[in-house]
């Protein structure tokens, strides 16, 4: 018995409403971009700068305990990961307490770092603190630039890839849908003031890959039916090509999520801000795939004298593989 979460056959149109469906991304964008440019966003520790210190006990790591020892301080962003290495002894248990630096100065200081090991005594009275290191705002600000670099380039990468694979209509559909779903993301950050650290540049490229494949699909089934149809319009062909892909972009999708949720649920603190970027930007980048990249190729139109013989053309049997 085959799970379906959408008809084997439908036949929806997903353009009749394309305006309202343009006029919200605009406006989500819109809204994204002003609270970005107003609130900002609230860097973690990468980027805004701090002291990470190691800690090593033999006694099991227990985050919860590190935590509460730690509240009392005020120290405000406080990240405590336990470190896993398999060439620890058995009564090695090693954790990393990265502290954010406070307000007017550059690291934290001296006597805050004592503070702390004295406050982590009393979890473990012969816990040892084998190396502490400081990350001031000139390393956080070459991090945010490189960050900012990294997505570019990524998108800048699948304008390219796009281009070469398709046509440019198709290359500018795209990549307007991955700058959707990037501002988006970035949007909901700022708004909800959720940390940004190093770990969320990790899942926007990832949602940028997962959208860029979401994208793929659907333009594949075009080019095959922009072949197969000649003589039907654009538009027809378009809905007819996501109509025949939605029971795989569901399904992708939705059992997506059920991991995603999953880990929100009960992977901890240290991933959570990573898995809701990432469960935003499968929603968006699903979105963005049907109602952004399309309609976008809709408007600018593609021709139809496709630069490539149809494959039953072909008098081989390679004729129907792209090169």
């Amino acid at each position: 018995m085959r799970l379906k979460l959408v008809p084997s056959e439908t036949s929806w149109d997903f353009f009749g409403r394309a305006k309202w469906t343009l006029g919200l991304s605009v406006l989500l964008i819109f809204v994204g971009f002003a609270s970005f440019l107003i609130q900002g966003l609230n860097y973690g520790i990468d980027f805004r700068g701090g002291t990470t210190i190691r800690t090593e006990s033999a006694q099991p790591v227990d985050v919860a305990a590190y935590r509460d020892a730690l509240a009392a301080l005020e120290l405000g962003d406080i990240s405590i990961t336990e470190v896993f290495d398999p060439t620890f002894e058995d009564d090695q248990n090693v954790a990393m307490i990265r502290i954010e630096a406070q307000e007017g100065d550059e690291s934290v200081t001296a006597a805050t770092v004592r503070s702390i090991q004295d406050a982590m005594a009393t979890v473990d009275p012969d816990m040892t603190f084998p190396s502490v290191e400081s990350v001031g705002p000139k390393v956080s600000g070459e991090l945010v630039r490189t960050a900012a670099i990294a997505v570019v380039l990524a998108i800048a990468a699948v304008l390219v890839y796009i281009w070469l694979r398709f046509e440019w209509q198709f290359a500018v559909g795209a990549v307007a849908a991955l700058v959707h779903d990037v501002i988006l993301t970035l949007g909901v950050f700022s708004e909800l003031q959720i940390k940004f650290d190093l770990a969320i540049i990790a899942a926007l490229l990832t949602i940028v890959g997962y959208s860029l494949n979401d994208t793929v699909v659907v333009f594949d089934r075009v080019r095959e039916n922009l072949r197969k149809y000649k003589q039907k319009d654009l538009k027809d062909v378009l809905n007819l090509s996501i109509n025949e892909t939605l029971s795989r972009t569901f399904m992708t999708s939705v059992t997506t999520l059920l991991a995603l949720f999953s880990l929100f649920v009960l992977g901890g603190d240290v991933i959570r801000g990573f898995v809701f970027a990432m469960i935003w930007g499968v929603i968006v980048g699903t979105y963005s795939s049907i109602f952004v990249a399309s309609a976008i190729l809709l408007f600018l139109g593609v021709k139809r004298d496709w630069s490539k013989p149809d494959p039953g053309s072909v008098g081989n049997q390679f004729g129907n593989i792209d090169a």
